[in-house]
């Protein structure tokens, strides 16, 4: 049960997880809230001494942690991937078990930093999205561009990043460059950790699709992961759903925990 929001400490059945002159985003607050209702159950469970308690900073104690780790093991079951299951992963994602790839590119980086306007940031990237695709033939915008607008030290050089391979960039920059043939700027902004991201696939190098059977332990070992991510966060959602909850949104999609 989700009760009234508390707007100076958030509380995960009555016990505290943040202080009063705390100001901490929603993200941080869901995963001490993850950690508390995993923390009771498991004081609920008997895996965790009645007296043990959590500070409200979020700290938690060593024998708290090893009775969530013991509680996570016992109600978190993950079946064994299927080889049918393996092989479509596989099929469907050749671009993970590719070997050798890179892309030359370029990009505009817009930071999202402390107290910045998200929204008018991402207008602004997407102007200049817009500016950069849209041009005449024989002009390139782009290196101008990156100068005047990038906040990434690669803008002194045009926005120019050289050659990357996947495990070269964050996750998000792997995801939306490699495993595809585009050549250009793409069509949309790229989001990662550091804001909004203007790119330019200039060459590709294609690699090599590792066979199935060479990586088929490490596609069984991606979908066990990808099962007990969806486990842990159902688990924890059906724990917030018997408690009360003060002052913390709940939406488990967002919460660091259970990615």
């Amino acid at each position: 049960m989700q009760s009234t929001q508390d707007s100076r400490v958030a509380r995960v059945n009555g016990i505290a997880i943040s202080g009063p002159d705390e100001d901490l985003p929603q993200d941080e607050l869901r995963n001490r809230a993850c950690t508390e209702l995993l923390r009771q159950a498991a004081q609920k469970a008997g895996l965790l001494a009645a007296d043990d308690t959590q500070s409200a900073d979020g700290l938690i104690s060593e024998e708290a942690a090893v009775a969530i780790d013991t509680l996570i093991g016992q109600a978190v079951q993950v079946p064994e991937p299927s080889e049918e299951a393996c092989r479509r992963h596989h099929a469907a994602h050749l671009g993970r078990y590719t070997v050798g790839q890179r892309a030359r590119m370029r990009h505009i980086l817009f930071a999202v930093t402390e107290g910045v306007d998200v929204n008018a940031l991402r207008s602004r990237a997407e102007a200049v999205l817009i500016e950069v695709r849209a041009h005449a033939d024989g002009e390139d915008p782009f290196p101008e561009a990156a100068r005047q607008c990038s906040n990434c030290p690669s803008s002194e050089r045009g926005g120019d990043l050289g050659w990357l391979a996947p495990e070269e960039v964050v996750p998000e920059f792997a995801r939306a460059i490699f495993g595809q043939p585009d050549i250009g700027v793409l069509p949309r902004l790229v989001h990662s950790r550091f804001g909004f991201h203007v790119i330019d696939v200039q060459e590709r190098e294609a690699g090599t699709v590792l066979p199935f059977e060479e990586v088929r332990a490490t596609v069984a070992a991606s979908l066990r992961q990808q099962s007990f991510a969806t486990a842990l966060r159902q688990y924890v959602a059906l724990l917030a759903g018997r408690a009360t909850l003060e002052g913390v949104d709940m939406d488990m999609a967002d919460t660091p925990l259970v990615q």
